[in-house]
């Protein structure tokens, strides 16, 4: 479904910026301005600045002179709009009014799949060709969303226009909320209506250690252990055995065998070094 983020009257050139960062994050790129207070405001220094890379959204976005050239091709109309009014479309949170339209164009798409299956079967449709019969494909929508200048929000006649009229959640003692922080709610909830995106992980998957790594790690140990005494190798009982389901259970990871035979050596090394300690007299038995 095609997405459009409609600013009209917009009065701060930041603020365009930081819609487009806010779409861009969001994975779209559809922006149109209608009557900005800066003709230039795609290209002045505090826009780019703002939009912190998302240059491609400004380069494809349009200006217009009037809220009809922003609506072409848009179907489904969403205001922003914080203050209730007495008249107009209802009045909704952004996640129920994605969640009720997501369910609606399902089930639409399931009916139109049965009844074009249906036809498909029929011997009248067999018989036409093949640039007659039944298309099982939904026509193309537009999703747009309106947000009014800073100062004022919009219109009574702009909100009169839309399906729904959208309402972020807030405190009720403080309602404001900057223009950029709306489209980026507004965006996610969509997203998240449509899709999310799969969480990219921030450090590499850690690579467990096999059971080969793990057996060199105890025998690495046990040889540290006895020459500093904790260990006495007439009468290990279970210690080891112990270490062994203590490594099992905490999952360690060929990085951290790496760092524990690192400690194993300096312990082996440290030992054999001319007038170290000598072992202690009470060693662990397990």
């Amino acid at each position: 479904m095609q997405t459009r983020f409609i600013l009209i009257n917009t009065s701060h050139a930041g603020n365009v910026g930081a819609a487009a960062r806010a779409m861009k994050t969001m994975g779209f790129a559809d922006l149109v301005l209608v009557a900005p207070r800066w003709a230039n405001v795609l290209n002045r220094e505090e826009t780019i600045q703002r939009a912190s890379g998302a240059l491609d959204v400004l380069k494809n976005a349009r200006i217009v002179a009037t809220l009809d050239e922003a609506l072409d091709g848009m179907t489904h109309l969403c205001a922003t709009a914080m203050t209730p009014r007495d008249f107009g479309p209802p009045t909704v949170t952004p996640r129920e009014h994605f969640e009720s339209l997501i369910k609606k164009e399902l089930l639409t798409h399931t009916q139109r799949g049965l009844e074009a299956d249906l036809a498909y079967k029929s011997d009248e449709l067999q018989k036409l060709p093949e640039t007659a019969q039944v298309s099982v494909v939904a026509p193309e929508r537009g999703m747009g969303f309106l947000f009014g200048c800073e100062r004022f929000g919009m219109r009574n006649e702009d909100v009169y226009r839309c399906h729904v009229a959208l309402s972020i959640p807030s405190d009720p003692q403080f309602g404001s909320l900057n223009l950029g922080a709306a489209v980026q709610v507004i965006a996610y909830e969509w997203r998240l209506a449509l899709g999310a995106f799969a969480v990219q992980a921030a450090t590499v998957e850690p690579v467990l250690a096999d059971a080969a790594q793990v057996a060199g790690l105890l025998a690495h140990l046990e040889q540290s252990l006895q020459a500093i005494g904790f260990l006495d190798p007439l009468a290990p009982k279970k210690l080891m055995p112990r270490l062994n389901q203590l490594f099992n259970r905490a999952g360690v990871t060929q990085e951290e065998v790496h760092i524990l035979r690192g400690i194993a050596k300096a312990i082996l090394q440290n030992a054999a070094q001319p007038g170290a300690l000598a072992p202690a007299t009470a060693c662990v038995q397990g």
